[in-house]
Formats: structure tokens, C-alpha cells, sequence
């Protein structure tokens, strides 16, 4: 296995463009591991708390993955501290090898927009998008320290929200929605890739919920992104069917299925 990724490795993930974009991106990033052997088997970890990523061909036999297995018991994953993002297949393999002691933790959809619709509530809200700048950062700090504990990611330090907020906030992709009042409701970002953009980051402040906000500003970054020549994707939690069916009425279509497991720890995807 060799500790590097080259293009036959982004080769090999063109065949799950959407579930494993993240893995894509990363890949191209300084990484605290890598393991591929550039045809049948992809293991990465960016750095901790993120979670681990594996990537096996859908035909994967049962030695392929039993060596998928050994190999994550090697490096520390399976000790209850890490997730790990994988295909359905590798994850009942897993599962059943260590004896239940792991088990799924969320159920991911990939979704891709290529013709964003128009929310049917764009006229019930007030206010409008608004592209963050770096006076917002201050802002940006607390929503995704807000988004961070509310849905169970590992939090960062500081200084790495600071340095993720920066960077979105110079690269001109993060966006916020104010209300008629002039206040900060909702948030959404997106990140690109060759030809793709996946949004995240997506919430509302609660006292500011079940008014539309996010789906209205879900569509505007949305028909920037496309705008811009990218198409539009997103991962969601799978049992969070309320927030799918939000997505998918503005255009979203479910491209792929995939899954995070562990022993407790809530996943992440590196968005």
C-alpha cells in the first residue's frame, strides 16, 4: 500500500463522484494518512476529529475486504475514538467482523441539483441572500459553532474555525440570509471541486426556524454555483426527512447512498 494518491486514484473515485466527493477533496490536501494501493482500495484520514474515509469497488470480494479491516485495526479505527464513511457492503462486513461491537451511526444521502426550481415559499419571506465578507467572520465563528454542537461534529478549536471561516470568506462562498429586520437568520456555504460544488453548513438560528430561510437560501447558492459552471450537490442525513424533502422540492435528486460508522461518536464530512 503506498501512502500517496495520484490520478489513478481520483480515476477510481469518478465511479462514486457524488458519495465520495469529499474523499476527492481531501485527497488533494495534506493528509495525516493515506493507504492505496491505486485499484481496488482507498483509506484516508485528514486529520482528527474528522472521520476516516474507505473506498472499495462495489464488487469487492471478501478478501478485499477483510484487508480493509486488518488494515483499519492497525491503525487505530476500530478502538471507538473514529468513524468511518464507507459503502453499505464494507459496513455490514465490518460490523459483523467485530462482533456488533460497531454499528451504523447516520445514513447519508449524496444528492446533485442539475435544474435548481424555485421554492414555492420565495414569496413568503422577507429579507434576502447576502455574501458574507470578512467583517462576518465574527458571525460565521458562532454559527458554526452552533451547527458543530447541534448536530454532534467534533468540535474544533478556535483557531480552526477561524482558518475554515477565512478561507470561505476569501474564496467568496459563504453566504447568509438576512431578514426584513437587517438580522443574520440563516446560513449556507459550498465548496468546489472540478466540476462539482457541495453545499454545507446549512442552518438557521432556532428562534428564526420554520420560516423558509434556509430553503430560500439552499436555492440562491444553489443557482450561484450553477451559475458559476459548477453543478450543485449536497450530502444530508438520510433519516432527516424533513430537511430531504425541503431539498428535493427546490430540485435536489438522490444520486447515492452511503454510510458512517462507529462505536459512539456522531460523523463528519469534512465539508
Amino acid at each position: 500500500m503506498d501512502n500517496f494518491a495520484d490520478e489513478r486514484d481520483f480515476e477510481l473515485l469518478e465511479q462514486d463522484k457524488y458519495t465520495f466527493f469529499v474523499l476527492r477533496r481531501i485527497l488533494s490536501t495534506p493528509c495525516e494518512l493515506i493507504l492505496t494501493d491505486h485499484k481496488r482500495l482507498v483509506i484516508c484520514l485528514s486529520s482528527v476529529p474528522y472521520p476516516v474515509w474507505i473506498w472499495t469497488s462495489d464488487d469487492a470480494t471478501e478478501e478485499e475486504m477483510q484487508r480493509a479491516y486488518e488494515l483499519s485495526m492497525e491503525h487505530g479505527f476500530l478502538d471507538g475514538t473514529h468513524t468511518i464513511n464507507m459503502k453499505y457492503g464494507l459496513a455490514e462486513y465490518f460490523i459483523n467482523k467485530s462482533g456488533s461491537k460497531l454499528s451504523v451511526i447516520t445514513n447519508m444521502f449524496a444528492y446533485d441539483n442539475p435544474n435548481p426550481i424555485p421554492p414555492s415559499t420565495a414569496d413568503k419571506v422577507d429579507g434576502g441572500p447576502y455574501q458574507g465578507k470578512s467583517e462576518d467572520a465574527d458571525e460565521f465563528v458562532h454559527i458554526m459553532e452552533m451547527f458543530y454542537k447541534e448536530t454532534g461534529i467534533p468540535e474544533l478549536s478556535m483557531e480552526e474555525y477561524r482558518r475554515k471561516i477565512d478561507e470561505g470568506l476569501k474564496n467568496r462562498t459563504y453566504y447568509l440570509w438576512k431578514n426584513s429586520e437587517g438580522k443574520n437568520v440563516a446560513c449556507c456555504t459550498y465548496n468546489p471541486v472540478d466540476k462539482l460544488a457541495s453545499l454545507g453548513l446549512v442552518f438557521t438560528y432556532p428562534e428564526y426556524r420554520r420560516r423558509h430561510y434556509a430553503e430560500n437560501l439552499v436555492y440562491h447558492v444553489t443557482k450561484t454555483v450553477e451559475q458559476k459552471g459548477f453543478l450543485p450537490m449536497l450530502y444530508t442525513d438520510a433519516d432527516y426527512a424533513a430537511s430531504n424533502a425541503c431539498y428535493e422540492k427546490i430540485g435536489y435528486i438522490l444520486r447515492g447512498k452511503l454510510c458512517t460508522i462507529g462505536q459512539k461518536t456522531k460523523p463528519f464530512v469534512d465539508d
